[in-house]
């Protein structure tokens, strides 16, 4: 089939003509280059009806064309599909395992591991502070034994696996590579992503263990460490999602997504990490929300924001470097209790946006999550729903389809002028620098207080019944019936887990233990050591994961938020 076609030019003078075909040639070049080796999916690119389409429509740049604000890959969903990664997380590692083993028969094909709070809070499901909630919004694991439970049988160098954490996000991930060594796994062939994006839990989430300066300290450590040692990692996942969650606009989530990532990239580069060591590597996380357009635009714009940052103001050489590479979850905060299975179409629409949006992975929520954690049945309905946009609606067979439509790019380049306004505010509180001014920002209370304002209007609307929530404050017939089945945690799952947890420290060598812990402390006290090596000898002892984390709190305190009235 013939790759795009010529197209003529009927506006713009010589020079822009010449650019557009040279932009056309080096397309058609990486499109054949691609075909030529084989990496094209072996399926018909054409209608439901038989009619040949091409792989890309409209003008230039293309996908894979800086600054890549139709796609980050020539031949995007053509040579594959975005991964389908399914989250999932609860009760025992043991329960998880199995729930993983599920999705990965049904034809998932990446794991996100939901931890528990306890664990989100660095604290061991022993703690007086974990009562009652060991194994409820995610999977415990206190040490090394219980990694090593939650991805026994499961090849760790066949399957991209992603870990939701951050305070602690070292020590797990210092517990994954210890699993995967121990299974004969070296730890440059894995491939994964942790999230370990600390800025947006000061802004949104609020599970932060330690001040924001020692704790990005421990990020610049983990980017520093995997780097070296692991070529196929992203050691962070800058996370626009939880912002979103929050109660945040469209355009918050992506400034300030993007800014924390500038800051990441500020404080790398002043860690004397040269910008394209480290940056082909970092990843993002993107929400996807049901006003359909708006999700489009957003995902576009990060891709073209990041890029020219990249570029113009960091110095980034390496095209890797410039590429805003994402995953996407739909909308749990879209979720309602109220009619339910109503969720199951607010879902199929948020995941159609992702994949128009050109995700390069997606999760999608299962329709019961407003009520519990998700039942196997539920869990099973979001992946198909996934299966259902990219087998059967044709959207993969070409990049970018709504790219040139009008009102598409008009709110592409409207999420990019409202991003960089919030830019230049940050750059200004920093004095020139987008790291300090998002310090500032935390410190003065810039992000809670628009993100708190942008969710009290959005609730005063539904309240007011300007805005319609189907099934909330409209169409309510059926709201009698009764709830959908849910998934229990019950109490025997803390009484085991802690059980379990007594059991690994009795078996275990207190004075090895106590050694590593003692070393993890004293690297702490020196920047000039990287923090990982200490905290996977300590891990391999099976040290307790707050036992690790207060070593490092002896060093680096706690942090308290201010009161911002």
């Amino acid at each position: 089939m013939p790759v795009l076609e010529d197209q003529a030019t009927t506006t713009g003078d010589d020079m822009t003509q010449h650019h557009d075909e040279q932009a056309r040639q080096a397309y058609r070049r990486a499109y054949q280059a691609a075909e030529k080796a084989g990496r094209l999916r072996d399926v018909p690119f054409e209608t439901m009806s038989g009619v040949p389409v091409e792989s890309v429509y409209g003008e230039p740049p293309y996908p894979g064309q800086y600054p890549y604000t139709r796609g980050v890959y020539p031949t995007m969903y053509r040579s594959r599909l975005w991964t389908m990664r399914m989250f999932a997380g609860f009760g025992t590692a043991e329960d998880t395992n199995t729930r993983f083993k599920e999705i990965l028969r049904n034809g998932g094909t990446g794991l996100s591991t939901a931890f528990d709070m306890p664990t989100l809070m660095g604290r061991d499901s022993d703690s007086q502070w974990a009562l009652g909630e060991v194994g409820r919004a995610g999977v415990a694991v206190d040490t090394l034994a219980d990694m090593e439970d939650l991805f026994a049988d499961i090849d760790l160098s066949g399957v991209s696996t992603s870990m939701t954490i951050n305070g602690p996000a070292a020590i797990v991930l210092a517990m994954y590579i210890a699993v995967a060594e121990k299974g004969g796994v070296a730890r440059a062939d894995l491939a994964g992503t942790i999230q370990n994006d600390i800025f947006k839990e000061y802004q949104a989430q609020k599970e932060y263990i330690y001040p924001p300066r020692p704790s990005v300290r421990i990020v610049t450590d983990m980017i520093r460490y995997t780097s070296a040692e692991m070529p196929r990692w992203h050691p962070i996942s800058i996370s626009g999602y939880h912002i979103r969650e929050a109660g945040s606009t469209a355009a918050q989530e992506l400034a300030f997504t993007l800014a924390n990532g500038f800051a990441y990239v500020e404080a790398a580069i002043a860690a004397g990490i040269d910008v394209d060591e480290f940056a082909g590597r970092l990843s993002f996380f993107f929400n996807s929300h049901s006003d359909f357009f708006e999700e489009i635009g957003k995902f576009r714009a990060a891709r073209r924001i990041w890029a020219r940052w990249m570029k113009e103001r960091y110095g980034a050489a390496d095209e890797r470097s410039m590429l805003c590479r994402f995953h996407t979850q739909t909308a749990g905060v879209s979720l309602t209790a109220q009619q339910p299975e109503n969720n199951i179409a607010r879902v199929a629409i948020q995941a159609l946006a992702g994949a128009l949006g050109g995700t390069q992975s997606l999760h999608t929520d299962s329709y019961d999550e407003a009520l519990a954690l998700p039942t196997e049945k539920a869990a099973r309905i979001a992946l198909r729903t996934q299966q259902i946009v990219a087998h059967e609606t044709g959207v993969a067979n070409v990049a970018d389809p709504l790219g040139g439509a009008p009102f598409v790019e008009w709110m592409t380049d409207e999420m990019e002028r409202q991003a960089e306004a919030v830019f230049a505010h940050l750059d200004e509180l920093g004095n020139g620098s987008i790291l300090e001014g998002v310090y500032a920002g935390i410190e003065n209370g810039y992000f809670v207080g628009e993100i708190a304002d942008a969710a009290y209007r959005f609730e005063r609307e539904v309240n007011e019944g300007r805005r319609m929530i189907v099934g909330v404050n409209a169409f309510t017939d059926g709201n009698e019936e009764g709830g959908a089945d849910i998934l229990r945690i019950g109490n025997e799952v803390e009484d085991l887990q802690r059980k379990r947890l007594a059991g690994v420290k009795h078996q275990r060598d207190s004075e090895v233990v106590a050694r590593a812990l003692a070393a993890v402390t004293e690297a702490a006290s020196s920047s000039d050591t990287n923090l990982m090596p200490p905290i996977l000898d300590a891990v391999k002892t099976y040290a307790t994961l707050e036992e690790v984390v207060m070593a490092m709190e002896k060093v680096f305190g706690t942090y308290v938020e201010k009161a911002i009235i």
